[in-house]
Order: C-alpha cells, then sequence, then structure tokens
C-alpha cells in the first residue's frame, strides 16, 4: 500500500508565553512543548486520587465495544456512571462490571452544567481538581472559550475532526499518540462535516478513499506533562497508548463575534463561513436550471475563482506572520 508522507511533530523546550507567541504561535503550525508547569496534578492525578476528589458526580460517558469510536455512525452508547465509578472502570482493560462487554472501552469529554448553553471549565465541573491543574497563560483571559477534562481507556482511538478555536491539549496522565492532518489537505480527507470519514487512518480503504495517501501525516507521542499546540482548522485523531487523563484549553483567535454565540463545544465554523458555504449552496441550486454541459463549464469556472480568491499554496499571508502578545486575533493558516 502507498504509504503516506509522516512528518513528526517539532518539540520546544523551556516554552514561556514570550517565545510561544514570538516564535510558535505566528507559524500556525501544530508543536509539542516541554517543560512547561502544568501543577502538582501530574503527581496527584492517580486513578485513586481522581475518584477521591471527582466523587460519585454522575458524568455522561460514550461506551464501546470496539476501541476505535466513530462518531459519524455512532458505534457507541451514550451511559451515565457516578464519575469515581467511571474513572476506576476506564483504568482497567477487562471489567467485571460492564453495560456491552467486559473489554468495553470508555470516553469521558466533560460538559458545561447546561450542555446547550455552556462550554466545558474544569473550575466549574471538577473544582476539586482543577486547584492542581495550571493552565498556561499563552493567551489573553478574555480570549478563554473552555478547558475540556478527558480520560480514555488505553487503546481508545477517537476520530479525526478539526476544531475552529485554537487549542492546547495538555496530557496529565498516560501517553497518547496524536495524528494531525493541515487544513490545506481537507480535500483529501473525505469530510462529513467537521470529521473525517476514513475511520482507520493506519490501513484505510483505499478503494473507498483513494486521494487520502495524498494528505501529508503530522504525527507525534505525548508524554505526561506535554502540551500540544493544535491550530484552528488543523485535523487530529488521537490514540491512548495507555489509560490516560489530559486537558483541552481553547480559546477564541479571532474576534468574538466571528464565532456562533450557540455554540457551547466550539466546533460550528465561523459565521462569516457558515455564511458563505450557504451561498454556495443557493449558486449551486441555481447552475441546476442549466443543462449538465453548462453545469460542468460554469462550475469549473467557480472552481477557478475560488482557488484565485482564497488559496495561499501553503504559504502565510505576511498579515497573519505578524502575531504579536498585543495584538493576539490572527485568521487561521
Amino acid at each position: 500500500m502507498e504509504l503516506q508522507e509522516k512528518i513528526p511533530v517539532p518539540v520546544f523546550a523551556a516554552v514561556d508565553r514570550e517565545v510561544f507567541l514570538r516564535n510558535i504561535y505566528p507559524q500556525r503550525q501544530p508543536a509539542v512543548l516541554r517543560g512547561v508547569s502544568l501543577g502538582p496534578c501530574l503527581e496527584k492525578w492517580t486513578v485513586d486520587y481522581l475518584g477521591e476528589k471527582g466523587g460519585d458526580k454522575e458524568v455522561k460517558i460514550h461506551v464501546s465495544t470496539v476501541p476505535q469510536m466513530d462518531f459519524l455512525h455512532k458505534n457507541f452508547a451514550y451511559k451515565t456512571l457516578p464519575f469515581n465509578e467511571f474513572v476506576r472502570r476506564a483504568s482497567e482493560k477487562k471489567h467485571s462490571d460492564f453495560f456491552l462487554c467486559e473489554d468495553e472501552s470508555y470516553y469521558l469529554r466533560s460538559l458545561g452544567e447546561d450542555v446547550r448553553k455552556e462550554p466545558a471549565e474544569l473550575s466549574k465541573q471538577f473544582p476539586g481538581l482543577a486547584e492542581d491543574f495550571h493552565t498556561p497563560d499563552f493567551f489573553e483571559p478574555e480570549q478563554f472559550f473552555s478547558s475540556v477534562f478527558r480520560i480514555s481507556s488505553c487503546g481508545l482511538q477517537l476520530w479525526t475532526h478539526y476544531d475552529v478555536m485554537d487549542n492546547l491539549l495538555a496530557q496529565v496522565t498516560g501517553t497518547k499518540r496524536v495524528v494531525l492532518y493541515s487544513p490545506q489537505d481537507a480535500l483529501h480527507l473525505y469530510l462529513s462535516g467537521d470529521k473525517s470519514e476514513v475511520l482507520d487512518i493506519d490501513a484505510p480503504d483505499l478503494k473507498r478513499f483513494p486521494k487520502f495517501v495524498r494528505a501529508k501525516r503530522y504525527e507525534c507521542v505525548l508524554e505526561p506533562g506535554d502540551l500540544l499546540f493544535i491550530p484552528a482548522l488543523w485535523f487530529h485523531n488521537t490514540l491512548a497508548l495507555q489509560f490516560g487523563v489530559g486537558v483541552n484549553i481553547f480559546w477564541r483567535h479571532l474576534p468574538a463575534d466571528s464565532y456562533d454565540k450557540k455554540d457551547p463545544y466550539g466546533n460550528k465554523d465561523p459565521v462569516a463561513a457558515t455564511r458563505a458555504l450557504q451561498a454556495l449552496e443557493r449558486a449551486l441550486h441555481t447552475l441546476d436550471e442549466l443543462p449538465a454541459e453548462y453545469r460542468d463549464f460554469y462550475g469549473r469556472r467557480m472552481i477557478q475563482r475560488i482557488q484565485k480568491r482564497t488559496y495561499c499554496d501553503g504559504k502565510i499571508d505576511a498579515e497573519q506572520n505578524s502575531t504579536l502578545p498585543s495584538s493576539p486575533f490572527t485568521k487561521p493558516g
């Protein structure tokens, strides 16, 4: 099988706010940051400690009979467990208590108190644990959107998707493989909304997805204490190599009114992008009034105009390269 080009994600040590904003953030490329202080969570967050601090607060979780979870086809069930019971089960490989089967996989993505209106925030859902976690000050406080608590069974793999906000993934315990794809490879990923239809990225069905091999594969393994900077629109797929706990910190890098105000997950396309996609649908419906050869001709002309107006061919505009701490808002590359 023809393999994708694999590119290691660069690793940076001793990164502080100034280094991040000057040398890393403007590049709009994934980066592993090592040596950033995350607080006492690195030593404290054992299974017993998590269960004690989290207590019997009920949490909604994903449970699957297979470790490769597929959001598009929903090969998992939503279940509810007390947090301490969930942590105990997620840390086991075989379960004496289970919903579907004795080797089922578990996944928690924390939610806001009002799941339809409020983003997740570690300090609100798990205040006892939040005291142990230090959020890096790599963005302005008013840019903060959410801090999502995540816990995965060993072997759990999450579907490939993109987010519309910048993201720091803090790996607190366990190790995790992360595979990323550039926004410029979107046409090779067979998208359905914000998710890729290619579920098995390690052994893809190339009869169904022949263009997938053209996508460049960026890859890293996160160790406890690592931070992964995932710029907005970069696709990512995670595989828990061990039972692990992490925290995602999302922040708005566009002006606040660029985002859908009714989006507690931070994954709806920016308002202007949504309007543009709706306009495109209307234009395509208009072309349907023409015979096939005319649709083909004018469709190709539309594609050419879109390419001229929007494609940057791997180069970031000078405007995007001028990010400074005093001007934190940039367009995604």
